[in-house]
């Protein structure tokens, strides 16, 4: 049986499958990209698929704070439309 790789939702602190999650990582290099694949190297933050939290997130600048870097909105309108998907 494989084990399911959990993460927490930096916004509503739940424990969840990776797949239920999307993370946002600051690069080596300094470089807000939203990694998709889950195999990005730097810091990473994830966020629940809803469209709520990705709202809440850039409201309260959360992943500022976790990235320690200016997240750009360019990212939160990406952000939002791969919950849309």
């Amino acid at each position: 049986m494989k084990k399911i790789p959990m993460r927490s939702c930096i916004i509503t602190k739940e424990k969840l499958p990776k797949k239920e999650l999307i993370r946002v990582v600051r690069t080596p290099e300094g470089e807000i990209v939203i990694d998709e694949i889950g195999k990005a190297n730097g810091r990473g933050a994830y966020l629940k698929k809803d469209i709520e939290v990705i709202k809440k997130a850039k409201n309260n600048k959360v992943l500022n704070r976790v990235l320690e870097v200016e997240v750009p909105d360019s990212i939160y309108e990406k952000l939002e439309e791969i919950v849309q998907k």
